[in-house]
């Protein structure tokens, strides 16, 4: 079943995110994500929320999710992302075909 990763990221230091962003794909590609939406517009429709970027990954499990999030690969790059950014994330389970 696939699984979705949804972050919600402020950009603190855009230098050091720049280099995530140009960095991180190939982790994501590596353990079958695929990116559905990576910044563009977000227009808020109910409540408060009011993401700066949203990101959305899907990958075929949270086996594969879990996977790349533990990967030598990724581990390397987190730090630009922690250091670069304010973000939250979560992961949903999504509907088989």
């Amino acid at each position: 079943m696939p699984v979705y990763l949804i972050i919600d990221i402020t950009v603190t230091d855009p230098d050091a995110y720049a280099e995530y962003v140009a960095k991180v794909p190939d982790t994501v590609i590596k353990h079958g994500g695929c990116y559905l939406a990576r910044g563009g517009t977000v227009v808020p429709l109910i409540g408060e929320w009011r993401p700066e970027r949203v990101v959305v990954v899907e990958f075929p499990s949270f086996d594969h999710m879990n996977q790349w999030f533990q990967s030598p690969e990724y581990r390397e790059l987190a730090p630009l992302r922690e250091r670069s950014t304010r973000d939250r994330a979560i992961a949903v389970e999504g509907r088989g075909s």
